[in-house]
């Protein structure tokens, strides 16, 4: 995968997989838009949300079909494709096919995940827990690292919980995680979430994604680009064109 890592660079993309065709329009529209800004596009979707406030609430398609629509927009549209896991035993399946593997905030701590997602040789995204101080990241990356000692790592910033259903930004946590030497993503959609805020499913307002570029963030996730899809999580940010 072919990164200016001292650039910025946008990962976007629907919450999570509904079809191919969703997410090769989504994707084609993107990639257009980063195309006249001049910004780096990696493709973000979820194959499956294993961690829903309902059991109701739809997951994805799971692992096999959801990489296989994946395979299709890396193709398609040439460019990078992310996604997370939850199980050690999915990285070395996912990285088939992706050129990123996400782990999710709620494992940021799990050192089998991590340690998975080194051994692949893939780029690891871990997203800091919202239970997480930005120091505790440094052992999130040890744990990837133990794996593989020249992983390459993201850290990305999702919001840190403030009471219940509230997420709040400590935007110094981002020259914290900088620290480490590591580039940076800034989640714009998650950070602004209410978790479980609307009973079975999450709420959330929308921000300025500005604030994070101004805090020297070098990635940005948005992570629904379409407001009204109703198996997504609730619409928090938009993607302009």
């Amino acid at each position: 995968m072919n990164l200016d890592k001292n650039s910025l660079f946008l990962i976007a993309g629907p919450c999570v997989i509904e079809s191919a065709e969703n997410c090769l329009a989504i994707g084609r529209h993107v990639k257009s838009v980063c195309a006249k800004l001049g910004i780096q596009y990696i493709f973000k979707a979820s194959f499956d949300k294993a961690n829903r406030s309902a059991s109701s609430s739809f997951r994805g398609p799971g692992l096999n079909d959801g990489l296989a629509v994946l395979k299709r927009v890396k193709e398609e549209l040439g460019v990078p494709v992310l996604t997370d896991i939850h199980e050690p035993e999915q990285a070395a399946v996912a990285a088939r096919v992706v050129d990123v593997l996400q782990v999710p905030a709620f494992l940021a701590r799990q050192t089998d995940l991590l340690i998975a997602c080194g051994r692949t040789g893939k780029t690891v995204n871990v997203k800091k827990g919202q239970f997480m101080s930005p120091q505790e990241m440094g052992l999130a990356i040890d744990k990837v690292k133990s794996a593989n000692a020249s992983a390459n790592i993201w850290l990305t910033e999702r919001g840190t919980f403030f009471g219940y259903n509230r997420l709040v930004n400590d935007f110094t946590s981002v020259a914290v995680m900088k620290g480490f030497n590591v580039p940076v993503v800034f989640d714009v959609t998650h950070s602004t979430q209410q978790p479980a805020g609307l009973g079975d499913k999450s709420g959330g307002n929308r921000k300025n994604e500005q604030e994070a570029v101004d805090f020297d963030c070098q990635q940005l996730i948005v992570g629904q680009v379409e407001p009204g899809i109703p198996r997504c999580t609730s619409w928090t940010g938009p993607v302009g064109g």
